[in-house]
């Protein structure tokens, strides 16, 4: 069944609470309960990490679904193979993937005591989703929500035979095939874009082949036995992260509406989280022991720190770091020093809730495009992709020049200042999120991130 809801989300802001005047009574509200809800286990896509449904799991929360009863899996070894059949160091095979979600699901049904559990997965986690429920795990799980999921192909050609994203692969084939493409006993839903996912374009320009038809459209994600909602102008990320889709996936799971979309803050905040890297240019999940990770309140305006770190810890081997004790005012820049990578200054937005999963990667090694700089700033949207003219974007005063316009492709951009610069302030701007970073000397092998949080 398709419901095709056009919503163009011209400028639309994320931002969904504020801090001042209106907390104390924000705080003050009760969460309505929702135990009757199943247990949700979120699974993220190719390349990232469990961290990316941080604002996902405060709006459940804020919902009344408790913590405990909620799981966001990591991958091992989050990318997928060039072959799935194929060894590939640092990568992770259809099976492998199957495997590490099956073991998460037996852990949160052990934890709450329940006999099925919610999935919900973007982009690659549709898959294993998929994979579990065909093939034995469909009496464990009662709803698979797929955000994104390339469910027939990022392409459908006769390349890359082997790869897990090519629709005409024995994978998705298998998974397609028959007159339904859900299986029985678990509900199904899709949810997409309309239009402006770049992994559900027909033209291969998105995946570095410009002019070459990939056989495969904006419905790619639709499944047939499935309930698909299109959810207007989000991108490829945002059809699992945005309140937007918040609000269908919770109202799927807990067969009601949300009592509120926004984020109901908490007057005490803790965050913790894992500290991994990316070993040969792969990002994995694997845990980095030794790191340092020291937290800093910083101006929001001028994003000078205002004195010594609140906070700092040094990951074991298991890579976890903190818990840390925050306001849920402060503006933050959380610094992380580890072996053989950048120290990485990351610039955030205030926390209005706890959180677990605060993850930490260092940034990229410094390349021959930053020789000569005097410093690199990169402001990042982990939660979604720039998209221009849809949003507002302005990093330094200006529309970055390293965001294409058109079908949102960019989670980045990246500023490079002479060395007389180093040591000023640089303002990142997404809609209603604002972060003021300090731009730190390259010299010394440092970058700073600003990271926004929506």
């Amino acid at each position: 069944m398709r419901l095709t809801r056009r919503t163009i989300l011209q400028g639309a802001s994320t931002l969904p609470f504020a801090i001042g005047s209106l907390r104390t009574a924000a705080m003050a509200q009760t969460a309505v309960p929702a135990a009757d809800a199943p247990p949700i286990l979120f699974v993220h896509g190719n390349g990232d990490y469990d961290t990316l449904w941080m604002t996902t799991l405060w709006r459940m929360e804020s919902n009344g679904i408790a913590r405990e009863r909620m799981l966001a899996i990591n991958f091992t070894d989050p990318n997928a193979r060039s072959d799935d059949k194929v060894e590939q160091a640092g990568r992770s095979s259809t099976e492998d993937q199957r495997r590490e979600l099956t073991a998460a699901i037996a852990e949160l049904k052990r934890r709450t005591g329940a006999a099925r559990v919610a999935l919900v997965g973007s982009s690659r986690g549709g898959y294993a989703i998929r994979n579990v429920v065909r093939n034995g795990g469909a009496g464990d799980v009662s709803h698979a929500v797929l955000c994104g999921t390339p469910n027939h192909g990022v392409f459908a050609t006769d390349e890359a035979p082997g790869s897990e994203f090519n629709g005409r692969g024995p994978f998705l084939r298998g998974l397609n095939e028959g007159e339904s493409e859900v299986t029985p006993g678990t509900a199904f839903l899709t949810l997409r874009s309309d239009g402006f996912d770049k992994y559900a374009q027909a033209d291969g320009r998105f995946i570095g082949k410009p002019g070459v038809p990939t056989n495969v459209g904006p419905e790619g994600p639709e499944l047939k036995g499935a309930t698909n909602l299109v959810l207007g102008a989000l991108d490829h990320r945002e059809v699992a992260f945005h309140p937007r889709a918040f609000r269908e996936i919770y109202k799927f799971v807990a067969g009601r509406e949300p009592a509120r979309i926004a984020v109901l803050p908490e007057a005490n905040i803790r965050l913790s989280g894992l500290v991994t890297g990316t070993p040969g240019g792969v990002p994995t999940n694997r845990p980095v022991a030794g790191a340092t990770v020291e937290l800093f309140r910083v101006d929001p305006d001028s994003g000078e720190r205002k004195g010594e770190a609140v906070h700092r810890s040094q990951t074991a081997a298991d890579g976890r770091w903190g818990p840390a004790q925050v306001d849920p005012a402060w503006h933050l820049e959380i610094v992380l020093t580890s072996a053989g990578a950048p120290t990485t200054h990351f610039y955030r937005s205030p926390f209005p809730r706890s959180s677990d999963v605060v993850h930490l990667r260092a940034a990229r090694p410094l390349g021959p495009a930053d020789a000569g700089a005097g410093a690199v700033v990169i402001m990042s949207r982990p939660r979604g992709y720039f998209g221009l003219p849809r949003d507002i974007v302005l990093f330094d005063g200006k529309e970055p020049a390293d965001v294409k316009p058109g079908v949102p492709t960019d989670s980045a951009a990246t500023l490079r200042l002479p060395a007389a610069e180093v040591g000023r302030n640089v303002v990142a701007q997404f809609n209603e999120e604002r972060i003021v970073a300090r731009a730190w000397p390259a010299q010394e092998n440092r970058i700073a991130i600003a990271e926004l949080t929506y």
